[in-house]
């Protein structure tokens, strides 16, 4: 679009001072011979002037006043192009930024739904798994404690299951809780979490209060092909 821009206005740039080259020299032609005719009495140094401009107009005059307003042509035509190539720049530069921060926050969305269904998608494993969220919607005072003590014991051993096949818990210290362990200089801070009176550097002696978990293994799931994220697990509904 520059470089068509640029041909045209150079066509233009040309035309009208062509006709502005062709208006002058009319006009200094017509104005000297206008002048010679009042003048032709006089015999001073300016009216000889006159006159060889006058009988050399076309050898002389015309080729100079070409030479001059083509110049001028040139300069106008590279102070446009120069002016309209940094206005096309921006405009490009601001078409690609465009799209690109569409692209972005399309981008953002898209990554905000996907961590979305991967949080709940551990509820949809564990509700496939071991009926995790009935239990948790089942109104408890309805049943006795021998009647829950049976149903909490299945759904613990179903959703253990899922968690061992899936993501195989280990403890970050193996030690029974309530043992004293000892934190050489140089522990992750992010697998040992300090609390009470911390104080100095390490080595630190302390309590073992929880033996916190990490996973052995990471098998994903496969995601559900269920677009909507608020979607845990959907409904069954068995045809007759």
């Amino acid at each position: 679009m520059s470089k068509k821009f640029a041909k045209r206005s150079f066509l233009v740039i040309i035309g009208f001072m062509g006709l502005l080259m062709l208006g002058v020299d009319a006009g200094v032609y017509f104005g000297i011979e206008k002048l010679l005719q009042l003048l032709a009495s006089e015999s001073w140094d300016g009216v000889r002037l006159l006159k060889v401009v006058s009988v050399n107009f076309y050898t002389w005059f015309l080729p100079v006043s070409a030479a001059v307003f083509l110049l001028l042509t040139l300069i106008l035509w590279l102070m446009v192009r120069g002016s309209s190539a940094s206005i096309f720049k921006s405009l490009v530069v601001e078409q690609d930024v465009e799209p690109a921060e569409k692209k972005d926050a399309a981008d953002h969305r898209l990554e905000q739904e996907r961590r979305r269904r991967v949080f709940l998608h551990l509820l949809s494993v564990l509700q496939r798994e071991g009926r995790l969220l009935d239990f948790f919607d089942e109104d408890l005072s309805l049943y006795e404690d021998e009647e829950i003590g049976a149903a909490v014991r299945s759904i613990q051993e179903d959703c253990k299951k899922t968690i061992s096949k899936y993501l195989a818990l280990k403890p970050v210290i193996d030690k029974a809780e309530g043992e004293e362990v000892l934190l050489e200089q140089g522990f992750d801070p992010d697998a040992v979490k300090l609390t009470g009176n911390v104080t100095g550097n390490p080595p630190f002696k302390g309590i073992l209060r929880h033996r916190g978990w990490k996973v052995g293994k990471r098998e994903i799931p496969k995601l559900s092909d269920v677009l909507d994220a608020t979607i845990i697990v959907p409904a069954e509904v068995e045809m007759e």
